[in-house]
């Protein structure tokens, strides 16, 4: 097995051994569940108004992507306190040493440390995503829209944890780590708000917000335009990460 899949799993299995973070994943599961709930009540009492409207939105449209729309927003916070502790505590408890003397390059304890974390993540984002697919039983669902947004869920908190790893890698301080990685994310999910009160669209500021590149995915649109702006966001976070692996090497810090 390689470095980076050894890093990987054993940064799963950390996470997999706190109690905080199974709380944190009990709690965002149980909310997306009550939420599921309550939409599923709310659309069983509104369908036989919807049943004589042409083109009435179904139950893709007023369950399952509102649902979605609600985990991205979770994911805004709980994100930076799944990938705070990364390396933050690793130098916290004076581990990071250790690792960065074990002859396995800096490149590689990011992306082990990062698949961890994005792994974690990502099951998360699957148990919320099969909460609507439970009713394919008894419904019609749009599946070509669901994976979809799905594929749009899994870049965005692809992104998220990259910038939450960097945050980690730049401070000592987990706590630090996660606010400064929730202040990051939360400009760039409403860097384009003030801007589009103001009318101004389609324009470099709104490029830069995420939900500009999720909204698309979410409406069952793939575009390349938007894989590419997260892919790049993974890949300067990333980069940073790496970059001050080097420092902390070197001891310059």
């Amino acid at each position: 097995m390689n470095a980076v899949a050894l890093i990987a799993r054993h940064e799963w299995r950390r996470l997999a051994v706190q109690r905080f973070a199974w709380t944190l994943a009990a709690v965002a599961v149980a909310l997306m569940a009550w939420q599921f709930l309550l939409s599923l009540d709310a659309f069983v009492d509104l369908a036989p108004k919807l049943g004589g409207l042409k083109n009435a939105p179904g139950v893709t449209d007023l369950v399952a992507v509102p649902l979605l729309r609600s985990w991205s927003t979770l994911l805004v916070l709980l994100v930076p306190l799944v990938t705070m502790r990364a390396f933050a505590g690793e130098r916290r408890a004076q581990t990071l040493p250790l690792l960065l003397a074990s002859g396995v390059g800096n490149a590689r304890i990011v992306l082990g440390k990062y698949a961890g974390a994005l792994g974690f993540v990502l099951a998360l984002t699957a148990l919320v995503a099969l909460m609507p697919l439970a009713l394919g039983a008894g419904t019609a669902l749009d599946y070509g829209k669901l994976a979809a947004a799905s594929v749009g869920l899994a870049l965005y908190a692809a992104a998220l944890c990259a910038i939450g790893l960097a945050c980690s890698a730049w401070t000592a301080q987990p706590a630090l780590a996660a606010a400064a990685a929730l202040a990051i994310n939360s400009l760039l999910a409403a860097i384009d708000a003030g801007a589009r009160l103001q009318g101004v669209e389609n324009s470099a500021i709104n490029y830069l917000a995420l939900p500009t590149h999720l909204q698309p995915f979410l409406l069952g649109l793939v575009g390349s335009v938007d894989v590419v702006y997260f892919v790049l966001i993974v890949v300067v976070a990333l980069a940073l990460a790496t970059r001050r692996l080097d420092t902390l090497r070197t001891g310059a810090d």
